[in-house]
């Protein structure tokens, strides 16, 4: 399962809650592509890595990363894009910044190091890399069962949906 979406837009809280209804570990991508000192990792080492883990029976990625998206995007069944509105998103991160402050949450793996050009990424998203994210999903997906999710309400019936699938609770 691939879940993809602007930041703040709710990747996290989404992986995580499905990760609990269907038993599976969860992967955010900033958790393998940052270490604590905000380095990356090498292209060929963070495709690497993925191709590994693509390579598993089950398993839920959250994350962008438009370069390697094909790789998650050929082997997923699922795949969820979380296309919300810029200011949910900024929402989303702010009240991120309050609970968690800056930095990579151990707990979640959130990478959240807020920037003038991280801000501005996040306003233009939609009308950037949204049509690139739709390609790469029109492109490498197309035997898998997509959702498009334009808002928390929205991702919120999803999960409600899964969980009354699953004849279990959605925390």
């Amino acid at each position: 399962m691939v879940i993809i979406g602007c930041g703040g837009s709710g990747k996290t809280t989404v992986g995580r809650k499905l990760g609990e209804l269907l038993g599976v570990q969860v992967t955010h991508l900033d958790v393998l592509f940052y270490d604590e000192e905000w380095n990356t990792l090498p292209k060929e080492e963070f495709a690497a890595i993925q191709e590994k883990l693509v390579a598993e029976p089950k398993w839920i990625i959250d994350g962008n990363y438009n370069s390697t998206l094909p790789i998650r995007l050929k082997r997923a069944d699922t795949v969820i894009f979380l296309d919300l509105p810029a200011i949910t998103c900024l929402w989303g991160i702010a009240q991120r910044r309050f609970k968690h402050g800056g930095g990579q949450n151990d707990r979640t793996g959130v990478y959240d190091r807020l920037t003038w050009d991280f801000t501005k990424y996040v306003w233009k998203y939609r009308a950037t890399m949204a049509r690139q994210v739709r390609a790469n999903i029109d492109k490498h997906a197309g035997h898998a069962d997509v959702h498009i999710l334009r808002s928390r309400r929205a991702a919120n019936r999803f999960l409600a949906q899964a969980a009354a699938t699953l004849n279990r609770p959605c925390s």
